[in-house]
């Protein structure tokens, strides 16, 4: 599913216009990004959890080469699935 899928079926399960679902989906993926640009957590009770975790430096192999290369230190969002999640693709 990609988000005009997503974006269909929030029309079908609400009522709303295209445009509605568009602006909700949209406000929604906002809200996650300021929040994780915040260093906030956003939790959705059922669903997961999003944070930022810290990538530590290191040194990598390039497959071609086989030379070393130095990888920057990161910091990078990580997705924690919630139980009823898990529970439900398993």
């Amino acid at each position: 599913m990609n988000k005009p899928d997503l974006i269909d079926h929030i029309t079908v399960a609400t009522g709303w216009t295209k445009a509605d679902a568009t602006k909700a989906l949209e406000a929604t993926l906002s809200g996650i990004k300021a929040g994780l640009a915040n260093d906030e957590n956003v939790t959705l009770i059922g669903f997961g959890t999003f944070s930022v975790t810290e990538r530590a430096a290191r040194l990598a192999r390039n497959p071609r080469t086989g030379e070393e290369i130095e990888v920057a230190a990161a910091r990078v969002p990580k997705f924690k699935p919630g139980s009823d999640l898990k529970a439900l693709v398993n």
